[in-house]
């Protein structure tokens, strides 16, 4: 059976649920009665193919615009809304049940000034319907709704994953292992994978990958509303790795962008990519946004010292006490560092840390290649750091090196 014809099947099968906001009565009962009429015009519509309808009224806006909204685009196929009782807020509500969800949205109002319109085209609204409606309207901007599978959303993310890197304090190194570890998942996999720098506004992943980008998160965020997969992708660079950029500002932004503008260009990411590798530096003012899902994996870095220790304990047990996918990275460790053995350490976090990146001048060696492209060259920093993105992609971790086979070894078989 086809995409199309598993889609209509799966939607006949099941009532197409509408919901209409709006405090006005007369003109809530207009979009009742013009749903309830026309059934020849309205059969002809893709979502209502052999479909039965269920329509249940609002009398009022939801003041709750965080959570509310997106537990109504979960509900329902297509949402209309009354933009004359309160236009701000209509408006508003637009936004909130557009990020990310794939409900339909349409607004109505006997006023089609043309600024308002185009006000409701960027905060996400598929149609602007003009009362009084004339014959065949609402059939006609209900025949241009997609047919809604209801799996498509669960399918969407299946099997993709949001990863965020997060520091105990700033200068842990959190740029260096995310901007790595997401060159090598993107490397090794073969996968679409994605870097977002939400370090703002002192992000410098696309420094660290040795890379110079038109766009940022800036140009994402400012403009949320009409932020869709095309849009996105006019934002990225692209680095030697295969991994898709979107840098952080390269100055300072006028604003701090909103809770739902992060959600949004997330649920976009996620719909567009495998994996998405997102870099917040020590921000805790995200911790409202998505960011911090229960289907977020987690990962904390921190390095082996008084302040960092205290600020990871800190975060660990009051913020992060049950988060379901967390992993601890320690950062230049060394055993022993400052006199905390691997045991004490692991007391401090109250909790073993899965991933241990060496401090590279302890060991003695050097890359000689930028930090940023440690993944593009074997070293003893980008092993483990390999190792991760291997682990959290599904492939196998690499093999241990023999020992005795060396850099001396090598050039020795060279010049046999």
């Amino acid at each position: 059976m086809s995409n199309s014809a598993q889609a209509y099947a799966q939607t006949a099968a099941r009532p197409v649920s509408i919901a209409i906001i709006g405090p006005n009565k007369m003109q809530r009962e207009e979009i009742a009665t013009a749903l309830n009429e026309g059934e020849d015009g309205i059969r002809g519509c893709s979502i209502f193919l052999g479909a039965k309808r269920t329509i249940e009224e609002f009398y009022s806006y939801p003041l709750d615009l965080e959570g509310l909204p997106r537990m109504l685009a979960r509900i329902y196929d297509v949402v209309f809304i009354d933009l004359d009782s309160d236009t701000e807020h209509a408006l508003k509500l637009v936004q909130c049940l557009t990020a990310g969800n794939s409900a339909t949205v349409m607004v109505y109002s006997a006023q089609a000034g043309r600024q308002l319109v185009i006000r409701c085209m960027r905060a996400g609204a598929r149609e602007f319907l003009n009362l009084p409606l004339a014959p065949g309207e609402m059939a006609g901007a209900l025949a241009r709704v997609p047919v809604r599978d209801p799996s498509l959303s669960q399918a969407a993310t299946l099997g993709k994953k949001l990863l965020v890197f997060v520091g105990s304090k700033g200068g842990c190194g959190v740029t260096t292992i995310a901007s790595n570890f997401a060159a090598s998942l993107a490397q090794d996999s073969g996968q679409s994978t994605l870097l977002i720098d939400l370090g703002s506004p002192l992000g410098d992943a696309a420094l660290h990958l040795g890379m110079m980008c038109d766009y940022s998160t800036t140009n994402a965020l400012e403009d949320w509303a009409r932020l869709d997969a095309n849009f996105l992708r006019t934002l990225l660079g692209k680095h030697d790795s295969g991994l898709s950029v979107l840098a952080a500002p390269g100055e300072f932004p006028r604003s701090d962008p909103p809770t739902q503008a992060i959600d949004k260009l997330l649920a976009v990411a996620r719909q567009s990519f495998q994996h998405v590798i997102v870099d917040i530096g020590s921000r805790m003012d995200l911790m409202e946004s998505a960011l911090f899902d229960d289907s977020s994996h987690l990962y904390l870095v921190s390095q082996v010292g008084i302040s960092e220790m205290r600020n990871a304990n800190r975060l660990l047990t009051q913020l992060f006490p049950r988060f379901p996918n967390l992993q601890i990275v320690l950062n230049r460790h060394t055993s022993h560092a400052l006199g905390f053995s691997d045991e004490h350490v692991e007391r401090v976090l109250t909790r073993r840390a899965q991933w241990k990146i060496p401090d590279e001048d302890s060991t003695g060696m050097r890359t000689g290649h930028p930090i940023g492209n440690l993944v593009l060259h074997e070293s003893v920093i980008s092993r483990p750091i390999r190792q991760m993105a291997r682990a959290a992609c599904g492939l196998p971790a690499l093999e241990e090196r023999k020992k005795g086979f060396s850099f001396f070894s090598q050039k020795l078989e060279r010049s046999a």
